[in-house]
This record gives structure tokens, sequence and C-alpha cells, in this order.
């Protein structure tokens, strides 16, 4: 089953397409083809893979868990994204992005934050690369998340607080994107989920990618088969994308778990694809959580990385069809399977990932003694004081 079902360059279905000021439209065209140009390089494509493997630490592991298994009923291996350089699956594409930044001449760099990962990693890569780095950041996570900040700052990074809205994530992308239209001659941005106008959202599964093609032939390789289930959480929507690409023709089960913060019902949370209607959003039509006249709704989670009103619009076409299956699990499912994973098999989830972990404790959703792989996509080491303010140690 192809997820891009239609022939409109920039959409998936209905949705993705470009938003934007009139402005941008030009520097969009010089991505998408600077990206189609790299993308089919040889050279380029060497580079990005040399990197990914000598500085990323790519591949990653498959790791079984044992424990957890017994645990839950379910036969449970982790693709291990936390073991990537700056511990998340977000330097994949903020290397891919800043690879062809460079190859387009443009030295500044800018990019949006919300728990903090995207911009380490683009801090990082910008380290390495000698260019010049900015990162919007709501006042709100960088308050929760301090020692990242600390992280992009020590990078060489200026960090940007941005005090508007709900001072979160997509109040950092406003900004971001405002600093974009003034500044599009010599700034790129370094859009960090596979959200946004096109080519955003293509270029950021494809730089993502790599998760799913390694977690399918490690799975295989060991197992013989091909997972029943595979679960990823979505946020913007980066990791799960990268991860299911590689399912998509497959006849493995997809789950997308977003983060429902204090329940559905409660209108606190950050599910746009269990509870929102389609919109346009940061330059994309896409699912997002908004009132009956169009305005965007505040969020919330225990996730900042998940704090985030809308999706990724490839997400939202996968829905539609029915391919993927999303759902939301609250702020204390999370908890307590980040507190149970730790204790179980000695891995430390980051916030985001330990949302896609809680779905393998909710009743009926998943078949006793099913193979279940899940993406990791991060380590939880910028959670940490959070956590243990949470859990009153």
């Amino acid at each position: 089953m192809a997820a891009e079902a239609s022939t409109s360059p920039g959409r998936f279905g209905p949705y993705g397409g470009r938003y934007v000021p009139e402005t941008l439209v030009p520097a969009l065209d010089e991505l998408d083809a600077e990206f189609r140009r790299a993308w089919s390089d040889p050279v380029f494509r060497e580079e990005f893979e040399n990197l990914s493997a000598h500085y990323v630490g790519r591949p990653t592991p498959l790791t079984e868990c044992r424990r957890l298994s017994q645990e839950t009923g379910l036969q449970v291996s982790v693709k291990r994204e936390d073991l990537c350089h700056t511990g998340a699956h977000k330097i994949n594409n903020a290397l891919g992005q800043c690879l062809l930044a460079r190859s387009m001449g443009k030295d500044r760099i800018i990019a949006e934050t919300g728990a903090g990962q995207h911009g380490v990693a683009t801090a990082t890569v910008c380290a390495l690369f000698g260019m010049k780095c900015e990162v919007y950041m709501g006042e709100e996570d960088c308050a929760r998340q301090e020692l990242n900040v600390f992280r992009m700052k020590l990078l060489g990074a200026k960090v940007i607080p941005v005090s508007s809205g709900t001072k979160t994530l997509k109040d950092a992308l406003n900004e971001a994107m405002r600093d974009w239209v003034t500044n599009v001659r010599d700034t790129h941005y370094v859009i960090g989920t596979a959200a946004g106008p096109h080519p955003y959202p293509t270029m950021v599964r494809e730089f993502q990618a790599v998760i799913g093609r390694e977690a399918r032939q490690q799975y295989v390789n060991r197992h013989g088969k091909l997972p029943d289930v595979g679960v990823a959480c979505v946020g913007g929507g980066s990791n799960a994308i990268g991860f299911f690409h590689a399912f998509i023709s497959d006849s493995t089960r997809l789950i997308g778990v977003e983060a429902g913060g204090l329940g559905i019902p409660s209108g606190q949370h950050a599910a746009p694809l269990s509870a929102g209607e389609p919109g346009v959003l940061h330059g994309s039509f896409s699912y997002m959580l908004q009132d009956e006249e169009g305005q965007v709704l505040a969020t919330h989670s225990v996730s900042a990385g998940l704090d985030y009103p809308g999706v990724g619009a490839e997400h939202s076409h996968l829905k539609d069809m029915g391919r993927v299956e999303y759902m939301a699990v609250t702020d204390d499912e999370a908890l307590t399977a980040f507190k149970e994973l730790a204790r179980l098999e000695g891995l430390i989830p980051a916030f985001e990932s330990a949302h896609a972990f809680a779905a393998l404790w909710k009743n009926g959703l998943i078949e006793p003694g099913a193979h279940v792989l899940v993406n990791m996509s991060g380590r939880g080491d910028k959670d940490m004081e959070r956590a243990a303010q949470l859990f009153g140690y």
C-alpha cells in the first residue's frame, strides 16, 4: 500500500502542501530542488551515510526485552535510537538538513525545539560544520529542559526563549518561521519534525527512514519474520514516520501513540489525530487541535517533545487510509511505563518514548503473545530532573 497516494507534489492524499508567505516560496523551491538533487547524488549519500556511521553511531541495535515481555505477555523488541549521538533520533534529520544547507551556501542555521533534543542535535552538527546556530525554544520548555538548554549553549548555539502564547513548541516554531521570512537569503531553517510546508515532510521522512530500514532488516535477521506490531510515539511525527515507512507495504500492524495528557475528555492533551480536525498549521494542511472558529487550541503533555497541536501530513493520510492506528495515552500511563521500563530492563526512555511503551499495558490493544517492535526514539537523561520531582525522589 503506497503511503503517498496523491500525484500532486508535496501532498499525501489531501494533506500537506504549502501555506506560506510569498517570500518563502523561492526558498522552498530551492530546498526542494537541492534535496532531490542531493538525495540522488552518490557523493552526497556517501557523506551522509559515512557521518551516520562514524559520527552518529549507526546502525543502532535491536534489544530483546525478556523481563518486559514476561510482564506484558508480549514478545517485545526495541529499536535503540536512544544510542544515537546526542541521545535521540533527531540527529539523523539535523545531519541531512545541515549538509543540504552547506551545499546551498547557507551558513546560518535556525531551529525550533520542544524537548531540546532537536536543538541539541542541530547545534551539534553546526559545531561539526562550523555553522552559526540559533535555536528558538518556549520559555516553559526552557524551564523543564534546562539540561538541554545548557548543552546547546555549550555547543555554541544561541538559545532564544519564546514568551508568546503557551511558551511551548508551537510558539517556538512560530518565531522560527518569522525569523526565516526575514532572513531567507542566508539562513536555512532546520524544521525538526515531519511537519511544515513541502518539501519538509518528505525530506524529514527520508532522513529518518533509516530507522525503519535498519529495524526491519535486523528483526527479520534475528526472528526470521516481520514483527506482528510496530509501535512509536507521535508528536509532529518524525521518529514514527521514519520507523513506519519501511513497514507500510507489509502486514505489520502499526500503532502511533499520541500524548493524551490529562485525558482526552479533559481537553488538556496533545492528540490531534485522536481528537482534532483537519486545518492549516505552520504551512501545512493536516490534523490539528482547533476550536469551532479554527483557532489553535492550547495543548498539555508531560512530554515537551509531544506538546504540539499539529502533526505531519503523512500521518494524517495514513490515519484516513486506516494503515496506521493512532491512539493516546495519558501522562500517568506514560510515567508508569517510564518507571517500569527502567525497573524491568534497565532502559530509561525519554518521556516521549515512554508514551509508546505505555501502549504495551493497554488491555486488549495488542493480542497476547504478539511479537512487538517498539521504537525507543530517545533516552531519558533530559527528563531525569522532572521525573525526580514528579516521583518525589
